[in-house]
């Protein structure tokens, strides 16, 4: 990725199609999907081809392959998540004696968690998102969750009542940080679970990577261009400044698929 962002593009247009989720039926062009409350955009270059025939079914992908995609995915959402709510408070909760050794029970027991502590703490429905994680000894599985909102710590262990919690905020950290830094670092970290420590070979079938408060989804806009320097007007035209980072696959060696591109804000 490159931190150089791009100049805001001379004569650049107004956001006139920007938001319309339903793509135009253009020859060629770019289309990106933009999250304002993230700080994020990402698409591609499509070309259209008319007449498609779709491929005859083939074997299956690698396996590896696409465990390593699907934890890619996992991790873009959950960071889109993080960051359009503000977590910015990180936690973890564990469990006291032999420890957890059921995945189904851990769901349980945190889903009683997030619900007491919306009834019964902070009288309303907030955003969250939570990762298990297996320990390396053999105590069995813990939890890692972010919340966008201060949580007295005795409150939480009251309302756990299953061993140890801990909570804490976190720092933007350096003077280049901008408001929505904490809450990627916070991303970054509960991150790191979903690909690390809980692989496929893990986790029993039909249990999510990770899990989330419902009704806190990043609302998505979607832009349409013709061209690069379209796309980008109408970028900064929504956003108010240029992105902080930028990457376009063009600065990939050996990128094979069709142009992509991708783009972050600090606010």
């Amino acid at each position: 990725m490159t931190t150089t962002s791009p100049r805001r593009p001379e004569g650049g247009s107004s956001l006139d199609v920007t938001t319309k989720l339903v793509t135009p039926d253009i020859t060629v062009g770019w289309v990106v999907g933009l999250h304002p409350d993230a700080g994020e955009m990402s698409g591609t270059f499509h070309y259209r081809r008319p007449n498609r025939v779709c491929p005859v079914p083939g074997p299956a992908y690698d396996s590896d392959r696409c465990a390593v995609e699907a934890a890619r995915r996992a991790t873009v959402r959950l960071r889109r998540y993080a960051v359009a709510n503000r977590l910015d408070r990180l936690g973890t909760a564990t469990y006291e004696g032999a420890g957890l050794h059921d995945e189904r029970a851990l769901r349980r027991h945190v889903a009683h968690l997030f619900k007491r502590l919306r009834y019964d703490v902070i009288g309303e429905p907030f955003p969250y998102a939570w990762v298990p994680e297996w320990h390396k000894t053999d105590h069995g599985l813990h939890v890692h969750f972010g919340v966008d909102r201060f949580i007295d710590q005795q409150a939480l262990e009251a309302v756990w009542g299953r061993g140890f919690v801990d909570i804490r905020r976190i720092r933007r950290g350096g003077r280049d940080g901008g408001p929505l830094t904490a809450s990627r670092r916070t991303a970054g970290y509960l991150a790191k679970y979903v690909t690390k420590s809980f692989e496929e070979h893990r986790r029993a079938p039909g249990l999510h990577r990770y899990e989330v408060a419902q009704g806190f989804a990043p609302k998505v806009e979607r832009i349409v261009a013709a061209s690069e320097n379209e796309l980008w007007a109408k970028a900064i035209d929504r956003m108010g400044d240029v992105p902080a980072r930028t990457w376009h696959s063009r600065d990939s060696e050996g990128w094979t698929g069709p142009p992509a591109m991708w783009a972050s804000w600090n606010a």
